[in-house]
């Protein structure tokens, strides 16, 4: 067993998140444990890092090959956008009936400061080497050609996603196109009838069937950060900091509010 969880982002110094870097040493040893008959990936994440996401199923369906290991992926609360691209590196999919799965689609968001800068007397200054540069510059006007070019990545983006589905998926799926790939999400039961999983059930009921009441898990898990510690939040948002800063807190806390805000998009 082996939980990921969280929005999908790549490392830094200020932010932690789901991500290759993170789980890379527990999926080699998962698979590569010679006791290891299967691998079970429990998914819990909105989405986030297309990249992220692409570099985590690659890495999954190239070990699972390496080591000839079926993988199983229980989706839990969400398993939505990047998080159901993920989902898609196993071979069976279940999810709880509740579960929200899909988002299939890729969204850019933003805000626009001009006019409160403006109110406050500042005047933006910035200097760039080219044209498209400081292209959606928030402090700037929209500029419909630089909106043109975003929608054009989002749309290759968008194409690989499309194209990881329909591979992963293929007969399985019931619903038209346009119906699938209109970023919609559906409960875990809309899902199985629509094809985007196999079935609805719990790991441990799952595997049992598949294996055998004696099916022995060992979970491959991470440390617990000092804020989930002390209950602030839990070790797949805040981390694994070791250094109790105000510094840390801080960053600590703000990647918290971004990632609950995108937790917030399905109502959780």
């Amino acid at each position: 067993m082996i939980k990921l969880a969280g929005v999908i982002a790549a490392s830094s110094s200020l932010r932690k998140g789901l991500n290759l870097q993170s789980i890379e040493t527990h999926l080699h040893d998962a698979f590569s444990n010679k006791r290891t008959t299967a691998v079970a990936l429990v998914v819990n994440s909105p989405g986030g890092s297309p990249v992220q996401s692409d570099l985590i199923q690659k890495r999954v369906r190239d070990l699972g090959q390496e080591f000839k290991k079926p993988i199983f992926v229980f989706c839990e609360d969400v398993a939505a956008s990047g998080g159901y691209w993920i989902a898609l590196a196993g071979d069976e999919i279940y999810a709880n009936a509740s579960s929200i799965i899909g988002s299939i689609g890729v969204v850019s968001a933003g805000f626009g400061f001009k006019e409160a800068i403006s109110k406050l007397g500042i005047e933006r200054r910035i200097y760039s080497t080219g044209p498209n540069k400081g292209m959606l510059d928030p402090f700037e006007d929209e500029d419909p050609k630089h909106v043109e070019r975003l929608k054009n990545l989002q749309e290759e983006i968008f194409t690989l996603f499309r194209e990881w589905v329909l591979s992963r998926r293929g007969s399985k799926l019931n619903g038209t196109h346009e119906e699938l790939f209109s970023g919609a999400f559906w409960t875990g039961v809309t899902a199985k009838e629509l094809g985007l999983i196999d079935g609805l059930g719990e790991l441990r009921e799952i595997m049992q069937e598949r294996f055998g009441k004696d099916v022995v898990f060992k979970n491959y898990a991470s440390k617990t950060g000092i804020l989930a510690k002390l209950g602030v939040g839990s070790s797949s948002v805040f981390g694994e900091s070791k250094n109790f800063s105000s510094n840390s807190v801080l960053s600590d806390v703000a990647e918290w509010i971004e990632q609950r805000t995108t937790w917030s998009r399905f109502g959780l």
